[in-house]
């Protein structure tokens, strides 16, 4: 039997048959079943043969909160009622759709149309009479088919959250004819921003044979300010093989009950938005109102962050690019300190909270002394501190590279807490530039109190890396992504991000997109690589030493007894709290 759950320490109506509504509370157990705490225990369930399209039984369930019941991130309480109206009557935010199985199977799903608009027509999928799919042994994904989050795991410990598969499916929800698309890039650049555009274009029109397919100008804002640009095959046929966008994109501009209504005006029934976590927010309450209107519009995010720090997914596109062109920059670096006496290259990357790209260009590179990033806390001056490491490798060596992420030491900066208080357009807080900060504290160190004349390169190639078209690993991502994201719209899916998960193409809903942030694990075998490989101290602490010691402990023992470990909590975070309220502070940002 699968189960339909609803979120941990819910407060739930029921209509009883003698038309009287009696209330409970509801949490989990171990294996994230449904109960009622009542003198018997209920468990809603729907035979596991029944399929994803028969959950549709289930759309006179309906879970709303109310954030008087919010409790905090690691234990939010929010009270939920459950009638028998139709989905559709409940305008609130969107509610995870989870079912289970045996063996602690969870599937974490994605809305469909037919959710909230009842007896929708369905079409033959165009790709059976598509000649370029006449080699595929199997045309279509099976209704079953889904991906675990984990893929390492115990023998006795449960099967874990999986997530849809992405892929065709045998029937489609929309008539070639009727589709009218848009596509809309937000945020900052990227590498690959035109090849996601140019597949998705390309998929529409050669896969499904869909021809009325609008570019939004200018990300969110465009939707009501600017005028759209037309795209077809012909339009965007080289596109990528240029950097930034053809659309253009912009921070900011998110009126939702605007931009819903110029899709409504314009007859638009498929939406991809391709930005970050703010703009992945942003996404989730434009589909939010769109299925309070009860439109047939499908709503899909492709997820863009050049930092990766999008969670659930393997990686975000553009970032391999990154990484190949941050190498240029450590290469000068390189040959700058080598070619002096006591010659200190230091370059800065990306990366304002994660520090993805300086960790893994640093692996890449084999030139870098030190890596300092915005996860691993560092000092300057004292036993084990950078100078002091610095002054040792210079002693070594006769040179040093250094790699900084953007938002490394932040807290150091004199002017850090003023630095706080400001803020972009997208909300994320305005950096000081601790690239320039660091260099002028080195020279000062050694010139002034240890009287080592040092000569300091600073390479800051930021604005080089995210502007270049990406190579050729990313288009091939960007390639499925696009198509999976076009087969999942078809297919009637709709506020979801199309996104890789342990190599294979998934559909994840927007909450587990934007419920946290990806980022550096210090504590983790990559970060042990990298410190391995440069010889840098950890730049921790005694107390920060027992700290983290007492964390790794712990995950220790989460895996011992069949955990997941970090995503693990995510997800049990997520079931216990119903997004912790966190869109809230993401739709803030756009």
């Amino acid at each position: 039997m699968d189960s339909v759950i609803a979120p941990l320490c819910s407060f739930i109506s029921l209509n009883c048959n003698n038309n009287k509504k009696k209330s409970y509370y509801c949490y989990y157990n171990s294996n994230h079943i449904l109960n009622i705490s009542t003198k018997n225990t209920i468990r809603f369930s729907v035979p596991s043969s029944a399929g994803i399209f028969n959950l549709k039984k289930f759309t006179a369930v309906s879970f709303r909160y109310d954030h008087r019941y919010r409790r905090g991130r690691s234990g939010c309480l929010r009270r939920a009622v459950m009638d028998s109206s139709n989905s559709a009557s409940s305008p609130d935010m969107q509610k995870p759709k989870i079912v289970t199985g045996p063996g602690g199977y969870v599937l974490e799903d994605v809305p469909h149309l037919s959710d909230y608009i009842p007896d929708l027509p369905t079409y033959p999928n165009p790709l059976q009479d598509n000649p370029a799919y006449s080699v595929v042994k199997q045309y279509f994904v099976h209704v079953d088919d889904t991906v675990p989050q984990k893929i390492v795991v115990h023998k006795d410990g449960p099967r874990g959250v999986h997530f849809r598969r992405a892929g065709p499916r045998q029937r489609v929800y929309f008539d070639s004819d009727e589709v009218h698309a848009c596509i809309v890039t937000c945020g900052g650049l990227c590498p690959g921003l035109n090849t996601v555009i140019r597949e998705i274009v390309c998929g529409l029109y050669h896969m499904y044979g869909v021809k009325k397919v609008l570019g939004i100008d200018g990300g969110y804002r465009g939707f009501y300010a600017k005028n759209t640009v037309h795209l077809d095959p012909k339009v965007v046929n080289d596109i990528h093989k240029r950097g930034g966008t053809i659309l253009g994109t912009s921070r900011g501009g998110h009126d939702t009950s605007k931009i819903v209504d110029s899709i409504q005006d314009r007859g638009i029934n498929q939406v991809y938005i391709i930005g970050g976590d703010g703009t992945q927010g942003g996404a989730a309450v434009i589909f939010e109102e769109i299925r309070r209107r009860g439109l047939k519009v499908s709503v899909v995010g492709i997820p863009k962050t050049i930092d990766n720090d999008i969670p659930v997914i393997d990686k975000s596109f553009g970032f391999d690019t990154a990484v190949e062109e941050a190498q240029r920059a450590i290469n000068a670096a390189h040959v700058e300190a080598d070619s002096i006496e006591n010659g200190i290259g230091l370059v800065k990357l990306m990366g304002r909270y994660s520090g993805f790209i300086a960790m893994y260009a640093t692996l890449a590179s084999r030139d870098v002394d030190c890596c300092l990033i915005p996860e691993s806390p560092f000092y300057l001056e004292g036993p084990g501190g950078l100078f002091e490491y610095i002054e040792k490798r210079l002693k070594e060596n006769g040179h040093m590279v250094i790699v900084i992420a953007e938002g490394a030491g932040q807290e150091l900066l004199s002017e850090s807490i003023q630095s706080m208080t400001l803020k972009d357009a997208s909300g994320n807080k305005l950096l000081q530039d601790v690239g320039l900060w660091i260099s002028q504290r080195i020279k000062d160190y050694f010139t002034k109190q240890r009287k080592i004349p040092i000569n300091l390169k600073y390479i800051d190639p930021t604005y080089m890396i995210r502007a270049i078209p990406s190579n050729a690993s990313d288009n091939v991502y960007c390639t499925l992504l696009a198509q999976s994201a076009v087969h999942g719209a078809m297919a009637g899916y709709t506020g979801f991000t199309s996104g890789l998960v342990n190599g294979r193409q998934t559909y994840i809903p927007f909450y587990r997109i934007i419920e946290k942030r990806n980022s550096v694990v210090i504590t983790d075998r990559m970060w042990a690589r990298l410190l391995s490989s440069t010889n840098q101290p950890s730049f921790l602490c005694l107390k920060d030493s027992i700290e983290d010691t007492g964390d790794e402990e712990q995950s220790n023992q989460l895996l011992a007894n069949g955990h997941c470990g970090e995503e693990e909590e995510q997800s049990n975070q997520l079931l216990a709290n119903g997004h912790c309220g966190e869109e809230d502070s993401l739709i803030s940002k756009i």
